[in-house]
């Protein structure tokens, strides 16, 4: 595979063409150098075959974004030891220098002050917006010789690239839509992108051997012709600013989508809402334009995939950013002929995405080593068990993974005809089929592993644990009936998305989280028009803060009649009778909502299973664990742990 074939950058080798891009990762410790956590992750990715690994969002000054920092000479050992750890697997370390848009010095000194609160976010909020257009020029050049500062730093610990963050400050000073500048970095392209080509040259001017690397951020045409992104340039400008790259130096050219949007789908986008490869176009034309290697993000999950855009020249190297984290061993599945046992992500945003917005750090749902690697990972038992495991959905595949891979006889009991569990209803509305890759997953690793057996229509009873040592139980949730007067005239959610049941009329939904927001998604975009009725102020809190601006657009342009503050009373076979409440929870008002249908989405039901009396090593993991959210998150991490915990 090309994939796997080494290449020639600048003055770096890289072994094969598979990058793991620059993404905050939380990982790093308080004072933004590397410690242990952040440096097991990025050793993780270098053992499981990784060529080319950066470091994203060095900042070469103090700051309060919460990203790796390098402006001490003190903070270089610990860099130093990530950038070892990685080499041992001779993969090669870029450091991804950016400066953010705003004077972090300045807010660091005012927190220093012990300033309010108040007025260092409303500083904070006006350089954001003003600070591009405003900084000095004596403080721009303050900034280069801060980034050659840490470019020595960096050259000193180790590290092969140095990639210039595109974006951001740099980015922002090259946009024509953000610059208003009206001085020598203003204006014209020349004037706009004249810094961007002074931190190439600062990088230059503090090492003639570092290999460069710049993440070029474009400005993008959408399908119905509007741009998306600022803080970087339209595709015109960013070929001609490619050109000027490749003469000032730069080896290799990072095509990124540009950002500033104010939604991190723009730059992450969650499953269905961008195309697959959704930079192709744009690398398209800088690879005409340019002759050193590129390489390319965006939504591309698939190997095969990857392979056939450095297969058709379009770029040299792949960048896998979730795609890693869920399944850091990539590269040595490809290189020992177990690309069918990678797990894709299925881009879901909730563990990677939605944590940086929540300043959390990463992890992944599917795999449940990522963001503790090295200390959760399979170990081997002292003894080999017999184990059941009771309920074939998420928790209980992932379970059955683990116990089988410790070297256990594993049985999987599922009652019904069909493995997966809620993700056979969770993968139908729109945009979620791309949660079967997690079905598709389970069921190519699960065949090949000769000590898991798997029975379909075969209920589990406390009659049949007598040759078990331990039980796993994970029989997960269904379809609560809360106590509401008329509530057998609704029909389940759950049965509405496993068609069961079919829709018809005006339909009301009964709950506005998940369930209810997705099963609104299905309706509407079957054409029905739905109410969705929720007690508290607001619909989907569970939903990826990525993909809620998705939903509620689609909502609006479908026009469904969204009903916060709605606490139902009662349901009739014609209609859904609620109390109105004002934010405190009082009684403010009562409406009733004339109706074909009623769609029961107002909670879920943990399921449970007899095993009174049975003396066994009984844990019980997933949606059916009481006090615990019914997630894939949940689902995998806590099977994982319960199974890896039989030794």
């Amino acid at each position: 595979m090309k994939l796997l074939e080494k290449i020639n950058v600048g003055h770096t080798t890289l072994k094969n063409r598979i990058m793991f891009p620059p993404l905050t990762t939380g990982y790093e410790e308080r004072d933004g150098s590397i410690g242990k956590k952040s440096l097991n992750f990025y050793k993780r990715l270098a053992e499981g075959g990784v060529g080319y690994i950066v470091i994203g969002d060095v900042v070469p000054v103090p700051t309060i974004s919460p990203t790796p920092k390098l402006y001490l000479d003190s903070q270089i050992p610990t860099f130093k030891a990530l950038v070892d750890a990685c080499h041992q697997y001779d993969a090669k370390v870029g450091l991804q220098i950016f400066h953010p848009e705003y004077d972090s010095e300045a807010i660091v000194q005012m927190m220093a002050e012990k300033k309010p609160t108040n007025e260092i976010y409303a500083k904070l909020h006006y350089d954001m917006t003003h600070f591009i257009n405003e900084v000095t020029e004596e403080k721009l050049n303050s900034i280069l010789n801060k980034i050659t500062e840490c470019v020595k730093r960096a050259i000193s610990a180790g590290v092969d690239v140095i990639e210039v963050h595109g974006d951001r400050l740099v980015g922002s000073l090259c946009s024509k839509i953000i610059n208003h500048r009206t001085d020598s970095f203003g204006g014209s392209f020349a004037n706009r992108t004249k810094f961007a080509l002074a931190v190439v040259k600062a990088i230059r001017d503090a090492s003639d051997t570092i290999t460069i690397d710049y993440k070029l951020p474009i400005v993008t045409k959408q399908p119905d012709g509007n741009l998306l992104g600022k803080g970087g340039l339209e595709l015109d400008e960013a070929i001609e600013l490619a050109k000027l790259l490749e003469k000032s130096g730069v080896h290799m050219i990072h095509v990124a989508q540009a950002n500033h949007t104010g939604n991190m789908n723009d730059t992450i986008p969650a499953m269905g809402t961008r195309a697959y490869a959704f930079m192709l176009e744009e690398c398209k034309a800088i690879r005409k334009a340019v002759s050193i290697p590129l390489s390319i993000v965006g939504r591309i999950v698939d190997v095969n995939m990857a392979e056939k855009l450095i297969n058709d020249g379009i770029c040299d190297i792949v960048g896998f950013g979730r795609g890693l984290l869920c399944d850091p061993d990539i590269a040595n599945k490809l290189q020992s002929n177990k690309a069918d046992e990678i797990r894709q992500c299925m881009m879901c945003n909730k563990g990677c995405t939605d944590a940086i917005m929540a300043r959390k750090f990463i992890s992944c749902v599917l795999n449940p080593e990522n963001g503790y690697e090295y200390t959760r990972q399979i170990t081997k038992p002292t003894k080999k068990h017999n184990v059941a495991i009771v309920g074939g959905g998420i928790a209980g595949l992932e379970a059955a993974r683990v116990a089988a891979l410790k070297g256990h006889d594993v049985t999987v009991y599922e009652k019904t005809s069909r493995l997966y569990g809620q993700l056979n209803i969770a993968s139908i509305p729109p945009r979620k089929d791309e949660m079967n890759r997690a079905c598709r997953y389970y069921e190519r690793v699960l065949s090949k592993l000769n000590n898991v057996k798997i029975l379909l229509n075969t209920p589990f009873t406390k009659d049949m644990a007598k040759p078990y040592d331990d039980i796993i139980v994970a029989v997960g949730a269904t379809n609560a009936h809360p106590n509401i007067k008329g509530i057998n005239y609704a029909v389940d959610a759950w049965d509405i998305l496993d068609n069961k049941v079919e829709p018809m009329g005006e339909i009301v939904v009964c709950g506005g989280g998940l369930v209810g927001v997705e099963t609104t998604e299905y309706l509407i975009n079957k054409g029905y028009k739905v109410t969705i009725v929720e007690m508290i102020d607001k619909i989907a809190k569970e939903e990826s803060s990525t993909i809620l601006p998705t939903i509620l657009s689609e909502f609006k342009e479908k026009a469904v009649n969204v009903l916060t503050l709605h606490k139902i009373k009662e349901i009739t076979n014609k209609s859904v009778i609620c109390d109105i409440l004002d934010k405190e929870g009082n009684v403010i008002n009562s409406v009733e909502i004339k109706c074909d249908m009623v769609v029961n989405a107002l909670a879920s039901h943990k399921e449970t299973l007899d095993l009174d009396g049975v003396n066994k090593n009984i844990i019980i993991v997933g949606d059916a664990l009481e006090n615990a959210p019914c997630s894939i998150d949940n689902a995998t991490k806590t099977a994982y742990d319960a199974a890896n915990s039989l030794n």
